[in-house]
């Protein structure tokens, strides 16, 4: 009994001192928790947003509208109400008319909510036993749907995942077999050797981009409004921020399981709070801020904005910055702290 109480001691210390054991069974769970009870906090039920179309009509139907205080209601262009519809923002869209049609995506829990409220209110009380003064009209067509939100998430979150865990990976296997000790004692510059992953990793993100494209346009009927030559210039942009980031993760790491913790630490937040799955709206105001400034929400909004909006490079000045920014420092600090054993 003595040898195994020493065993199941020996087993213990083992796993407190493996880094990724830590993190998967108490910093995981806690953040998980954290940024979903945010996005998701059980508040108090706030009015459900709707827009009314620009156009003939609008006014009247707000005028009706405004008085339930069930819901929150705006006037806004069709296109850009459209687009609030499909990334959730949105519960109802109501376009003006001799019978009013309510666009509502089938995916949204909020939309039979928002379609019973607004018939409600647009119904005079003699009609109130007849409700079908609003024509329902469920958004399907490409580039309003909640899977035309989700596939650009997607593609900045493989942009991250990969970059983060190929590069960072490598260099500590490298590390750990004494293969970049060797590395240093050549005439090689440090600058040339970091330049040198962030460019085979933008030469596989070319090829990740146009995969990923191809396989939302084939299988779920992803449109493009923007150009090809755009969307891969951001892509390229998201995979050398985060091949930067990974380049400063493995700065110190030894161990591959000490690198997997750190990779995680910096990905997972990221991956609940930029948008990726459900608009990054969903969390309380005082941490737009930070959301805005990570580089995932970057190359999210900026992978929407040209395949569902049609954006052009020179519109996406704010995001690209964000991107530069944690691409460079990141680099810097890398080229400074960088151990070769």
């Amino acid at each position: 009994m003595n040898a195994l109480g020493q065993l199941v001691l020996m087993r213990l210390r083992m796993l407190m001192r493996q880094p990724e054991v830590l993190f998967w069974t108490f910093i995981f769970p806690v953040v998980t928790s954290l940024f979903l009870g945010l996005a998701f906090r059980n508040d108090s039920l706030g009015p459900v947003r709707v827009a009314v179309a620009e156009g003939p009509g609008a006014p009247a139907l707000m005028a009706k509208l405004e008085g339930v205080p069930e819901l929150s209601a705006e006037v806004a262009d069709e296109a850009s109400a459209r687009r609030r519809l499909a990334r959730g923002q949105l519960s109802l869209v109501l376009l003006p008319g001799v019978v009013p049609e309510a666009l509502v995506d089938p995916s949204q829990a909020e939309g039979r909510t928002a379609r019973l409220l607004v018939e409600q209110a647009l119904a005079a009380p003699e009609d109130a036993a007849r409700p079908a003064v609003v024509k329902a009209t469920p958004v399907s067509e490409p580039g309003n749907r909640y899977v035309d939100f989700l596939i650009p998430g997607l593609l900045g979150l493989s942009l991250m995942s990969s970059s983060l865990w190929v590069v960072a990976g490598s260099l500590v296997a490298m590390r750990g077999g004494k293969l970049l000790k060797r590395l240093a004692a050549t005439p090689m510059r440090r600058s040339q050797f970091f330049v040198s992953y962030m460019l085979a990793r933008a030469g596989f993100a070319m090829a990740e981009v146009f995969f990923f494209c191809a396989f939302a346009r084939w299988l779920f009927g992803v449109p493009m409004f923007g150009s090809y030559f755009t969307l891969t210039l951001v892509g390229l942009a998201g995979a050398l921020c985060f091949a930067a980031l990974g380049v400063l993760v493995a700065i110190r790491a030894r161990t591959e399981e000490a690198v997997g913790g750190l990779v995680n630490l910096v990905s997972l937040p990221m991956m609940f709070v930029s948008g990726v799955f459900f608009a990054s709206g969903n969390f309380p105001s005082w941490l737009q801020p930070v959301i805005r400034a990570l580089p995932l929400t970057a190359i999210n909004d900026s992978l929407r904005a040209v395949m569902l909006e049609g954006a052009s490079l020179a519109s996406l000045g704010a995001p690209m910055l964000v991107l530069a920014a944690w691409t460079v420092v990141p680099l810097l600090l890398a080229l400074r702290w960088f151990r070769w054993t």
